[in-house]
This record gives C-alpha cells, sequence and structure tokens, in this order.
C-alpha cells in the first residue's frame, strides 16, 4: 500500500470512530498502543531478533489472534499488565484505558495495523501519518490539546536561527508532543521536508552525520519533561516513529514538574514553548469535596525571585539548565515582557547575566490557545562572572500590519524568512536595521520604566486607512484574540485581589 492510501485508510477510520464519540485524542492514544505493540512484534522477528520484553501472552501476537469480547478483555489485560513495565514499555502503556468500547471496531482496528509493515516503512510516511493526527487533535478545541501544539513554521524558523550542532544535546522542560525535538532532528539529519522545499536560502551548513554523531543523535541528544501523561505517551511515540529513542531504551522525556527542583542536568540547546496559562497552581479538595486552586510557588535557591507566575519561573530555569556557553529560544507571552515586581527583577537578572541578543515579536492568531500574544526570545547564556553580558537586543516586529488566521491565512515559514534573514545565523554579530528590526542598547531598556521590553515603534496602518483593513474572518479572529487576552489579564488581577 503507498502512503497516501495508508494515511487515508487511517483518517477514514478516525472518522467513523467519531461517530462513537472517540475523538482524535482517544484514537492517537489507541492508535499509539497497538503501533507500538506491532512494531514490537516485527522487531522480535528476522532480521533484528531483539528482545523487546514484552511479557509473553501479552504481544501483538496473541491480541491479533482474538475477536469481539474477548478481544476487549484480553485488551484490557494488555495495557494494564504494560503499564506497570519498565523503560520505554512502561511510559507508553503507563495509565493506559481503552476508550473504544465496540468489540468489532477494535478488532477493525488491529486488522489495519496488522496488515502493514511499520519497521520497514520510511520515517517520513509514519511521522507525518502521526503528526498529521497530533495536528488534527490540537485543533479539536473540545480536547483542549492546542495549547501543546507550537506552529511547525515557528518551531521550523527557531531551529534555523540556532542552528544546532551535532554532539551536543538539546532540553525543552515543557516538551507536548515533541514539536522542537522533530525538528531539530531533521536540522541535524539534513531529512525533513521543509529543508528540500526551502533550501535555497535557509543556508543549513552542508554535513554528513558518521556512525557516532547518528547514534547520539538517536540515543544521547534529546532530554524533555511533560507533565501530562497521555501528552508525554504521544510525544514518545511521535519521536520513536521518526528513529528517535531506543524501543526497549530509557525514556528521556521525564513525567514529572520540570520546575520543582533543579535536577543538576546541563545542556547546550533549550527550544520550548512553556504552557500558555500565567498562573502556577495545584488543585485542593477539603473536606466537603469542594475543588479551590493554590496559588503554586516555586522555592529554589538557583531561582533569582520566588514568584507563582509560571512562565517568570520557565524563564528562571532554563537559564539554571543552560550550560556556560549554551544557547535559548524561547516562546514566552508579552507579560514577561513588561510585568513589574518579581517580572522586572528577573528582567533586569537575564539581561545582566545572559547575553539577551534578539527579540521577536509574533502575531496574533497563530497559536490554538485563545488570547495569547507572544514573542521568541533568543540568549546566550554567559559566566556568572559580575559583568553584565546584555549589550543591546535586536527586536523584530512580526506583528504591526501582519494578519493570520489558524484555517484561512496559516502562519508559514515563508513568513519568517525576512526575520531569518535579519537574525543572520552565519554572523549575528553583523546586523543591519531594516523597518522591522531595529536594536536598542542596554542602557536604553534599562531606562524604560520597569526594564520593559515590550517595545513597538511601526504605526498600524489600518488605523489610518479603511481600505486597509484585514478581511473580516481575521478581523473577527483578531477582536476575538484581543479580547481574550483583556480577560486573561482581568483574571489575573481579580485572582491577585482575592488572595
Amino acid at each position: 500500500m503507498n502512503t497516501s492510501s495508508l494515511v487515508q485508510k487511517v483518517w477514514n477510520f478516525c472518522h467513523t470512530l467519531r461517530d462513537d464519540g472517540v475523538g482524535y485524542g482517544d484514537y492517537l492514544e489507541q492508535l499509539t498502543y497497538l503501533l507500538f505493540l506491532k512494531m514490537a512484534h516485527e522487531y522480535a522477528q528476522e532480521p533484528y531478533n531483539r528482545n523487546t520484553h514484552i511479557p509473553a501472552g501479552y504481544n501483538w501476537a496473541v491480541l491479533r489472534s482474538k475477536t469481539g469480547e474477548p478481544l476487549e478483555a484480553h485488551y484490557l489485560a494488555t495495557l494494564h499488565k504494560l503499564g506497570n513495565g519498565p523503560g520505554m514499555l512502561g511510559a507508553i502503556f503507563f495509565k493506559a484505558q481503552n476508550k473504544i468500547q465496540d468489540p468489532a471496531k477494535l478488532s477493525r482496528l488491529v486488522q489495519m495495523i496488522d496488515a502493514e509493515s511499520w519497521v520497514g516503512m520510511e520515517a517520513d510516511t509514519k511521522g507525518d501519518l502521526y503528526e498529521g493526527l497530533l495536528q488534527k487533535n490540537a485543533e479539536d478545541t473540545k480536547s483542549g490539546a492546542g495549547q501543546y501544539f507550537t506552529p511547525r513554521a515557528l518551531i521550523q524558523a527557531m531551529v534555523a536561527c540556532i542552528q544546532p550542532e551535532p554532539l551536543k544535546t538539546i532540553a525543552d522542560p515543557a516538551c507536548g508532543t515533541g514539536g522542537f525535538f522533530l525538528s531539530a532532528n531533521e536540522w541535524l539529519s539534513g531529512t525533513g521536508k521543509w529543508l528540500k522545499d526551502n533550501a535555497d536560502w535557509l543556508n543549513r551548513p552542508p554535513q554528513k552525520l558518521d556512525k557516532k554523531q547518528k547514534e547520539f543523535l538517536r540515543d544521547h541528544t534529546f532530554f524533555g519533561n511533560e507533565i501530562v501523561p497521555s501528552t508525554r505517551r504521544m510525544c514518545l511515540m511521535n519521536l520513536f516513529l521518526h528513529n528517535i529513542g531506543e524501543l526497549d531504551g530509557e525514556p528521556k522525556v521525564d513525567r514529572a514538574d520540570a520546575l520543582i527542583a533543579d535536577s543538576g542536568k546541563r545542556f547546550d540547546y533549550v527550544l520550548a514553548n512553556p504552557p500558555f496559562g500565567k498562573k502556577s497552581s495545584m488543585t485542593i479538595t477539603n473536606e466537603e469535596g469542594e475543588e479551590d486552586k493554590d496559588a503554586l510557588t516555586y522555592e529554589r535557591q538557583d531561582f533569582w525571585e520566588t514568584t507563582s507566575n509560571k512562565q517568570l519561573n520557565f524563564l528562571q530555569h532554563i537559564v539554571t539548565i543552560l550550560k556556560q556557553d549554551g544557547k535559548a529560544a524561547v516562546v514566552l507571552p508579552d507579560n514577561v515582557l513588561f510585568e513589574g515586581g518579581a517580572g522586572e527583577k528577573i528582567r533586569k537578572k537575564l539581561l545582566e547575566n545572559c547575553d539577551v541578543h534578539t527579540l521577536l515579536r509574533l502575531p496574533t492568531g497563530i497559536f490554538y490557545a485563545q488570547g495569547v500574544k507572544a514573542n521568541v526570545l533568543f540568549f546566550d547564556a554567559k559566566p556568572k562572572d559580575g559583568q553584565s553580558h546584555t549589550q543591546g537586543t535586536w527586536i523584530y516586529d512580526l506583528r504591526t500590519n501582519k494578519h493570520f488566521t489558524l484555517k484561512t491565512k496559516t502562519l508559514k515559514l515563508e513568513d519568517l524568512r525576512d526575520f531569518i534573514a535579519c537574525y543572520n545565523p552565519e554572523n549575528r554579530h553583523e546586523r543591519q536595521e531594516t523597518e522591522r528590526f531595529k536594536y536598542f542598547s542596554y542602557d536604553e531598556m534599562i531606562a524604560r520604566d520597569k526594564a520593559s521590553l515590550d517595545i513597538f515603534w511601526m504605526k498600524d496602518d489600518s488605523l489610518d486607512n479603511l481600505d486597509d483593513l484585514p478581511p473580516p474572518d481575521v478581523l473577527q479572529q483578531e477582536i476575538i484574540d484581543h479580547l481574550e487576552a483583556a480577560l486573561a489579564a482581568f483574571r489575573d488581577v481579580a485572582a491577585g485581589l482575592q488572595r
């Protein structure tokens, strides 16, 4: 079966299950369990003959031999048994549940997966199929999965600016479904359609990985955290389908809150989009069974300031986990740029302790989470020698007079081409100012109220000329985004007044 036929087959079955109330997320989970079992079965055969550590009686051969209610019962027993296993096995099946209640449809799904040879399939085919399902899941607003999905064009642009090198480590302390890891893997290995389609201007340094570099890329490059079990499961499967990690190895994505403590590990690069939502909180249930959210602060010696602001905590954590010459590119909401109190102190410390060299102001309408106004902050770690390491910051405004939506005008890599050219990854110390790209010295930024980095200089053309207004659907979405952002700000104020 060719690639397009297989993809269509998987999609069609997804739609069949949706009629039974099985959403994309639930379908993805079941697909993950069954795909993993089938691929483990294939690896156990000739010519691989690998020990997959799947207990006898709970493997693919037993599962596919059953139908009807016996299949459903055995599938449940298999999920429970494997969820208590070690390594990648236990991570994939942790707290696994069967969401397909119709035994006939479960049997059809097993047969559909059994009909293909997945191990021999190209990583691009398997990866594209799974990535497509992840995107559909993100688009499904009811599932709330959009918060784990960063626009792929933005990730690719961040990777193209950072230009990760072989034999170096990459971390994402809130890795979602693994988007940053996959694009970095494609950059390092030279694979990926986006690299081939844009080879004329991306200027990826020519390199062919040797055996040692390939092994390091597969087993020792990527390290992440993801606290939501289902999202972590999808991340591990996504990486595995793209030839990252080993069937019988230990997962490099921890099921733990990265902010709780400094693990002591240090990394060459951090690429991240920490979860949206300003406050860290934990849900507490009292004796009457009523739930309340209690603000969560992290008492860490390595943090400059103690705060319940989740993004400020992630920013401090990322500074901690970078090696002395490490580089970071992090998506952060606007409040991190202008918030007073702890926010001001953290910004000043960041400008002093790191080289905060570039800020990309992102347009609205590119994230599935509503009302998000965000930026990408690029900075390099520097020695703790008492010197102020930021000489100045270059800011690129991709927000003013730029209009995007998630459906009719999506953000493409081409839309970030000018930014990447201005960033000048080959030599970022040789940059030129343009209409959208301006330089602000350290003294200028520190002199601003609260050391705010929330800087704009371009004029909104639509304010003067009604003919320049974006199309109605884009305008409508921008109004919604602005109102959502304002509502989120009011909620933060109200929450602060209640404490």
